[in-house]
């Protein structure tokens, strides 16, 4: 390559990039063109000196020489590390140069080696032994900023520590070039070889050409290690609060979103905690801002303080805070933590020339599995705070994700819902229920599906809301009726299936309409339907709210012959009495006391009680969600008659049920007491 050519390619760097609103970054990059402009007149330096060689004669080793710049002049833009760059270059200055072993040692003030490369162990060795002595061609080539010759070890005599122990492992001759930019120095360059002997002007000037070299190297990294320290220090502050050092709103979010990620693969729960203060503006009012402020990092260290080891802590602005929860067990994990936060926060602060009282409303966001997105679970976590705030503050409020999300669409899906049962997007399945003993199916339970635009994402629990709030109710709910015992029939056909009953889950509202028991006898002759073999299942929550009235409506219904199951038993407040009460054929133990029948004595002890009952008072039983062979196990030893759940059927549209129906032979089921006509 030639010295011109060599001089335009290192000139013709690409541009360096300028960021907008970035001003700590731009002086960065200023200050990086500024050591550019110095590698470069170091570059034009070296080429002057290869030119003025090349007039007064041949060079040693010249092309090898100008391998080594033409290395130089296409790596000066990469990213390589300093250590790396000296490593490579000592060796390459060994092929090039009439010596054995070349070293390179850099100096931080005061002498000590930042940075030492050596070509071999012996290069090594002789570069360690004099900034162990503190003298030595290289100690003195730095301090002086002059080149140091010693042709011959032996009569030279200006380092007596140094020289006696060179010479006794085989050192002959040693050559520094100092490395300096300017009135800097940097560290120096060392040339060694084992047989005595001068270098010539040629060769004297190639190894100076080459420790300018090397010092063009180092500003060009160290140029390079400037900007991307600033670049970070940029990104730190832009990802960082100035006043607290915690994460900002940006991070959150980022972190947020690795969180969801994580808790998805990980199926452990997260949540959110949204924390702001309690009358922080009468604090500023009263104390000014310094005190506010101050009392702002007071908040932040004592919450930094109160974090598990995978929660994250962010201020979002003013006096508003946000924890990050991760690896939840579930929502009490959270709630647990949102009251040591508050009872944490209601201690004084002693301040710098007050003492302030301060409480904190929180609000609190159980995202479950991952399932939500970052931004909504803040929202959630905000609307929870206020929530707290209006209710009186210092405190927390927990905040149901999903009945936040229903509310926030449920007048688009109100009015959706009235034209569902034209557009055929209500849907009727069925979950079978079966003999505990033996598992044989003796019915099914019917249940309301919406697929909404094609999917089956919302709730059943609010479908039912939405259909109550939007006056539908009386018309799903015959719907439902109908489909189900339509469906029904037809299994009949079959006489394998003749005496399958079907249950129906009836709200509350439906079920203390005017004439239901009336549409109810209307449903069971238009479908030709045996009424022992129709159930309607209901929750306490009717009896709770008039009980005259559902007294009335169940004795209609037990004069027609449906039967009646009173469902989640067990979760409401005066369950047992009711069993005294009312007029109930089966009892749906909850499933929330199946899940723990294994490890919680006290669901156990409530399960035992309630079959013991159920049988002494003529009662069926029915387990709901049983999902294992294990919780099977348990309720069939403690006597459960029925079982129900995802051990043995998931719900299923009819057309599949007509085909679990016909597998193996059900010539032999036994009908249920409560589905007897």
């Amino acid at each position: 390559m030639a010295s011109g050519e060599l001089l335009r390619n290192s000139e013709g760097l690409s541009p360096i990039p300028f960021h907008k609103n970035r001003r700590s970054t731009c002086t960065a990059c200023f200050a990086f063109r500024l050591k550019l402009i110095a590698v470069s007149r170091c570059i034009r330096a070296v080429v002057a000196r290869l030119t003025s060689a090349k007039k007064g004669g041949a060079m040693p080793n010249e092309r090898q020489l100008s391998d080594v710049l033409s290395e130089f002049a296409s790596t000066m833009l990469t990213d390589f590390p300093i250590q790396g760059i000296l490593d490579h270059l000592v060796q390459r200055i060994v092929q090039v140069m009439p010596i054995t072993a070349a070293g390179v040692t850099l100096f931080s003030p005061g002498f000590k080696p930042r940075h030492v490369a050596a070509s071999d162990a012996s290069a090594l060795r002789f570069e360690e032994l004099q900034t162990e002595l503190g003298e030595g061609p290289c100690v003195e080539a730095y301090r002086s900023g002059k080149a140091v010759e010693m042709p011959d070890l032996r009569s030279d005599d200006r380092f007596p520590k140094f020289t006696p122990r060179a010479l006794s492992v085989g050192l002959a001759a040693v050559f520094t070039f100092p490395l300096r930019h300017g009135s800097s120095q940097l560290g120096a360059l060392d040339l060694y070889s084992d047989t005595a002997g001068a270098l010539d002007a040629p060769s004297f000037s190639a190894a100076q050409t080459l420790a300018d070299v090397v010092v063009a190297y180092l500003l060009n990294a160290q140029a390079r290690r400037d900007l991307q320290d600033a670049a970070d220090r940029s990104q730190d502050r832009s990802m960082h609060d100035e006043l607290t050092g915690l994460a900002n709103r940006t991070l959150l979010l980022d972190r947020l979103e690795h969180a969801v990620q994580r808790s998805r693969r990980s199926e452990k729960a997260l949540g959110v905690l949204f924390v702001d203060l309690d009358q922080f503006k009468l604090v500023n009012d009263s104390y000014g801002h310094d005190v506010g402020d101050e009392l702002l990092v007071a908040v932040a260290r004592r919450l930094s303080a109160l974090l598990r080891p995978d929660d994250s802590l962010a201020r979002m602005s003013g006096d508003e805070f946000v924890v990050l929860c991760e690896n939840l067990n579930g929502e009490s994990d959270l709630s647990l933590v949102a009251s040591r936060i508050s009872e944490a926060l209601r201690t004084p602060y002693t301040l710098s020339t007050n003492e302030v009282n301060v409480t904190a409303s929180i609000g609190v966001a159980f995202a479950g599995r991952g399932i939500y997105a970052p931004t909504q679970l803040i929202r959630d976590a905000d609307a929870a705070m206020y929530l707290a705030k209006r209710n009186g503050g210092n405190r927390h409020q927990v905040v149901d994700l999903r009945e936040v999300h229903f509310f926030e669409r449920r007048h688009t899906l109100k009015r959706e819902l009235a034209g569902a049962i034209a557009r055929g997007e209500l849907l009727v399945q069925h979950q079978p229920i079966v003999t505990t003993k033996d598992g044989q199916i003796i019915g099914v339970e019917a249940l309301l599906r919406w697929a909404h635009d094609g999917r089956q994402d919302v709730a059943p629990i609010d479908v039912v809301k939405l259909a109550e709030e939007s006056g539908l109710i009386t018309e799903i709910g015959r719907w439902v009726l109908e489909q189900a015992c339509n469906d029904r029939h037809r299994w009949q056909r079959d006489d394998r299936a003749r005496d399958v009953g079907v249950a129906v889950n009836v709200s509350a509202q439906q079920l203390l309409s005017p004439d239901f028991s009336a549409t109810v006898a209307a449903v069971l002759r238009s479908t030709k339907t045996a009424p022992g073999l129709l159930t309607i299942e209901l929750t306490e929550t009717v009896l709770l709210q008039d009980s005259h009235r559902a007294l009335a409506v169940f004795e209609q219904l037990k004069k027609l012959g449906v039967l009646l199951a009173l469902d989640d038993f067990g979760t409401g407040y005066s369950s047992l009495s009711y069993l005294k009460q009312f007029p109930v054929d089966i009892v749906k133990i909850d499933q929330s006391f199946i899940a723990d029948l294994e490890s919680d004595q006290a669901s156990r002890s409530i399960v035992t009680a309630v079959i013991d009952l159920a049988r002494v008072m003529g009662i069926a039983t029915v387990a709901e969600g049983v999902e294992n062979a294990a919780q099977h196990g348990e309720v069939t030893a403690l006597g459960c008659d029925f079982c129900q759940g995802f051990y043995f059927a998931q719900p299923m549209p009819a057309s599949e049920f007509d085909v679990l129906m016909q597998l193996g032979d059900l010539s032999g089921n036994r009908r249920l007491p409560y589905f007897a006509t």
